[in-house]
């Protein structure tokens, strides 16, 4: 007990975006670790139909609560970060995320007949519910975030995602299908909701008009930039249910979770640099804000890179014996979506840094036209070859807003890649690769137990590839796992 003690006051002690990166990193990996586990059991167990309807529960999902958010939410968390006034910010967003949630349950009720796949699947009011859980919880989360407590929000996401799925899982058990799924999720919610209030530090006070409008001059742009955002999130999973059926929803959003493993470090990174990139940005301290950019890029491809080398060569038998042989057939739809999480890491880095600079408006304007041109590739590609178009059709706009916000940003401040570190990345992968390669050349993957030492024999050979080859990997993460005092012994021939 003494020792998880020191571990922990050890942790408090690490530079504010490392230790907020570790918590969020490690966040990150119990939970997808639990996801894949639950969705390997889901997906023997109630089959690819009952996740589809699942899955395009989460869908209209977003768009209902990006409607009813207004695109406030990522306005109160600029405006909260720069510390002028955050108590009025909040209450401000507070209120108007309550009158827009309202109006929309308001307007769901009188459509409701309209939604027909939530209907027959017996959600429609799980989805009301959500919506207004969410405009409790929102803000809440949003106010912590404002004040660089990214940490706690990470802590409670993670309990809200780990949650979920331990009621999701005896629900599915129990008979309850997309009911089960959907309550889990509300109760997720509801519980970290709870516990990131006892964290929360600001209070409704009364506001002026110029803190409405100043909400709004940011989130009109944020708002049009997130909509934009979620037509390349969610958007195929409402195409494909649209051509095809709830069955090609599940294998396809299945496979894309699958992939988010490569997105570890990027999602960790990008949560906790949010509000540090903000605060610099106002302060003028663009030379942090440049030297946080390549080193935050690197860091995600760390990961990224092997990971799509690592699928290419094992991603069938992965799917197979993880999920069935319903899912095996999308492994051309994980090539491609693997390629889509490299391409992630510059896009999404690229928009998230217009936005804490305060250039929401540059970044709308790069998502609009990805937007566009997803939509027409999706309405294109489905009928002609399924799945693996929509796949493709993200793969193509990603590629493309990637290479306008590169751009875009590029006349706010100098965009550096950290040339060597990538150099060090690519050569470790293509080793792991070469030794993974000749492993499933001459041992037949016949299981799923054989498959998995592949994985353990490539993933130890990256690692120490990288810790070997990249000297500012090796540094942090010795100087990181010192200060933690885990009492792991760093190998002297490394």
């Amino acid at each position: 007990m003494l020792k998880i003690t020191a571990i922990f006051s050890n942790i408090l002690k690490i530079d504010p975006i490392q230790r907020q990166s570790i918590i969020s990193l490690f966040w990150q990996i119990s939970f997808t670790a639990i996801g894949f586990l639950s969705t390997m059991y889901f997906a023997h167990t109630a089959g690819a139909s009952i996740l589809g309807s699942y899955f395009l529960f989460l869908a209209y999902y977003g768009i209902f609560n990006m409607v009813t958010d207004g695109g406030f939410g990522g306005a109160v968390v600029k405006r909260i970060s720069e510390g002028e006034d955050p108590n009025a910010y909040f209450s401000a967003y507070f209120i108007l995320r309550l009158i827009f949630t309202i109006t929309g349950i308001l307007i769901l009720l009188v459509f409701k007949d309209y939604f027909v796949d939530l209907n027959n699947s017996r959600i429609f009011a799980w989805m009301l519910l959500l919506l207004f859980v969410s405009a409790i919880a929102g803000p809440i989360s949003s106010g912590v975030a404002g004040k660089g407590k990214m940490g706690i929000r990470n802590t409670c996401e993670g309990i809200s995602n780990i949650s979920r799925v331990m009621i999701q899982i005896p629900a599915i058990y129990l008979g309850y299908e997309t009911v089960g799924l959907v309550g889990g999720m509300v109760a997720g919610v509801i519980l970290a909701a709870i516990i990131e209030f006892r964290f929360f530090d600001l209070y409704l006070v009364r506001f002026k008009w110029k803190h409405i409008k100043s909400l709004f001059v940011f989130s009109f742009w944020l708002f049009l930039t997130s909509s934009g955002v979620l037509v390349f999130s969610q958007a195929d999973t409402i195409f494909i249910g649209y051509f095809m059926n709830t069955e090609n929803v599940g294998i396809y959003r299945v496979i894309l979770q699958f992939t988010g493993i490569a997105a570890f470090s990027s999602n960790a990174l990008r949560m906790t640099l949010w509000p540090r990139v903000s605060q610099w940005g106002k302060t003028k301290e663009l030379y942090f804000v440049e030297e946080s950019l390549p080193r935050a890029i690197s860091y995600s491809l760390v990961l990224a890179i092997p990971v799509l080398l690592g699928g290419i060569l094992l991603g069938d038998r992965l799917l197979y014996s993880f999920y069935g042989a319903d899912f095996a057939q999308g492994y051309y739809v994980l090539i491609i979506l693997l390629a889509v999480q490299v391409v992630n890491v510059f896009q999404y880095f690229f928009t998230m840094y217009l936005d804490a600079l305060n250039h929401p408006q540059e970044s709308f304007k790069v998502t609009a036209v990805g937007v566009g041109a997803n939509i027409a590739l999706n309405i294109i590609l489905i009928p002609l070859i399924g799945i693996n178009g929509v796949a493709i059709a993200t793969l193509v706009t990603m590629t493309l807003n990637a290479l306008l916000a590169w751009h875009a940003l590029s006349r706010y401040m100098t965009i550096r890649l950290e040339r060597q570190s990538l150099s060090n990345i690519m050569i470790s992968s293509i080793v792991m690769g070469v030794i993974v390669g000749v492993y499933r050349l001459f041992v037949p993957l016949s299981n799923v137990w054989i498959t998995i030492l592949a994985v353990a024999i490539g993933g130890m050979t990256y690692g120490f590839l990288i810790l070997k080859f990249d000297k500012k990997v090796y540094t942090e993460m010795k100087d990181i796992i010192e200060k933690v005092g885990i009492g792991f012994v760093w190998p002297g021939w490394l």
